[in-house]
């Protein structure tokens, strides 16, 4: 035969065309992810700057009453005094630890990111590993979180609780 060679052509290799589509695939799933991670990380934002404010939950109404343009999150009633109610839509868990003060919480465990499942007799509880955060000021009661619920800004004006 005569030197007829073979020239391999100059498309992207198999491995190179795999690697791109799995990139792509990561890409789509982080971005997806991400969506969710970003709304919460922006309540995260919200509630570390409402951290130093968070223990004024009530008397912060003023300030918040203002700029939470907002529908109402609750009525101060549906509030149990030493428990609270969780907003799975808002990400937040509001409590009443004493007769009229008012606190919100993320309702994100600082554990694992499971959602808090119930509130009651002045702890709010993660149902993934039973971590335990006080109605107070969110702080671990028990583990295995170990690290306290970060604030949430409310206002409080009348009967109305909005978030802030």
């Amino acid at each position: 035969m005569t030197s007829a060679s073979f020239q391999p052509s100059a498309g992207p290799a198999r491995r190179t065309v795999m690697a791109a589509a799995g990139a792509a695939g990561l890409a789509a799933a982080l971005t997806a992810c991400g969506s969710g991670d970003d709304a919460s990380g922006s309540a995260d934002t919200g509630s570390a700057s409402a951290g130093s404010t968070g223990s004024a939950g009530s008397s912060g109404s003023a300030q918040g009453g203002g700029s939470a343009g907002g529908a109402a999150l609750a009525k101060t009633a549906d509030i149990p005094e030493g428990g609270g109610k969780i907003f799975k839509d808002q990400g937040v868990v509001v409590t009443q630890p004493t007769a009229g003060t008012y606190k919100a919480f993320s309702s994100k465990c600082t554990h694992q990111g499971c959602a808090v499942g119930s509130v009651a007799n002045g702890v709010i509880v993660c149902p993934c590993h039973n971590s335990e955060f006080s109605v107070t000021d969110g702080s671990v009661k028990k583990g295995p979180a170990t690290q306290a619920l970060p604030a949430a800004k409310i206002s409080v004006s009348g009967d109305e609780i909005k978030l802030a």
